[in-house]
């Protein structure tokens, strides 16, 4: 146990190597000049030149890498020009909002996904089966951010049950009540694709293990089928399930991007949008290795848990 989770967190670590030289190189091939986007009309030569040397412009892109991942492994991610505070707090600040939304999201979309695909492989070519598939057909297929908008239109502005936008009411409110009326619409789009793709999986898993022969043992056994669906076969299905799901925690947090535009969350979606708009460099590349270093965390810990569940696994 102790040499498997040794050799994956040593695995872990070129891996997000590799993350800082792609979201290095990414921001270095978006066209424009960083320094002209951020001073604007006071762009005269000589601010072009001492901002460009007080951002490290002036250096060569393997020199600008160095410093940048030096000042990342020190703990330092820079200060961002356009909010004038260091990167480190307006991102982790902002990632709090994003744990909320996606964590929700994920929650949501596991429950539904594993009672759904349960209820499918146990119902196999019953009408509940032809009903679930259909769903989950139609909820991959839709796009998360217009499933957002279509909601918005309908529950917030026709119905008026939920809020239109943000994370909290502008006047008054700010308790748990508030936050969870306004988490409601952004959680449920967010976890409606990852949702379809945990119940398609939870059903092939499900249909697998029920063809075992021990299942039909523990059938003829006289077992109640309640436990022999719970006891004995989601147990041996949640293994391989597992996996899934901490893909799909990466890609609802990767999908908070879109909602939190679309919502007004004020979360790290949000952020990196505007960010973008501003050009300002060492928070996007701040922001998105914040989210990818949670992306390969989430995978990290789904394979350990994965492990711990059936330690035949091999590394």
């Amino acid at each position: 146990m102790h040499l498997y989770v040794l050799r994956r967190l040593l695995m872990t670590v070129p891996v997000l190597l590799g993350l800082t030289v792609i979201v290095f190189l990414i921001m270095s091939l978006i066209p424009g000049d960083p320094a002209l986007a951020i001073l604007g009309s006071y762009a005269t030569p000589e601010n072009l030149a001492r901002l460009r040397a007080n951002l490290g412009l002036d250096l060569s892109l393997p020199q600008q890498y160095w410093v940048w991942l030096t000042n990342i492994l020190q703990g330092d991610f820079g200060r961002s020009y356009h909010l004038n505070r260091p990167v480190l707090d307006e991102v982790l600040e902002r990632f709090g909002a994003t744990l909320i939304l996606a964590g929700t999201s994920l929650v949501l979309c596991v429950v539904i996904g594993v009672v759904a695909g349960i209820v499918s492989a146990v119902r196999q070519y019953g009408w509940a089966d032809r009903i679930i598939t259909l769903l989950v057909l139609i909820g991959i297929s839709v796009p998360a951010f217009w499933l957002g908008m279509l909601m918005i239109l309908l529950f917030a502005v026709e119905l008026r049950w939920f809020p239109v936008s943000g994370m909290y009411s502008i006047y008054g409110g700010g308790d748990l009540p508030d936050l969870l009326r306004h988490l409601v619409l952004p959680a449920i789009a967010l976890a409606v694709v990852a949702a379809g793709v945990i119940a398609r999986l939870t059903r092939s898993n499900m249909l697998e293990v029920l063809r075992q022969d021990y299942i039909r043992t523990a059938r003829a056994k006289g077992l109640d089928e309640k436990r022999v669906i719970l006891g004995h076969a989601f147990k041996v299905a949640l293994v391989n399930l597992i996996p899934v799901i901490g893909v799909q925690a990466g890609f609802v947090i990767g999908g908070a991007v879109y909602i939190e535009t679309v919502f007004q969350w004020p979360g790290i979606g949000r952020m990196l949008v505007s960010a973008i708009s501003t050009r300002d460099i060492l928070l996007v590349q701040g922001g998105v290795l914040v989210v990818a270093a949670s992306y390969v965390l989430f995978n990290l810990c789904a394979d350990l848990l994965q492990y711990w569940l059936d330690p035949r696994i091999k590394a």
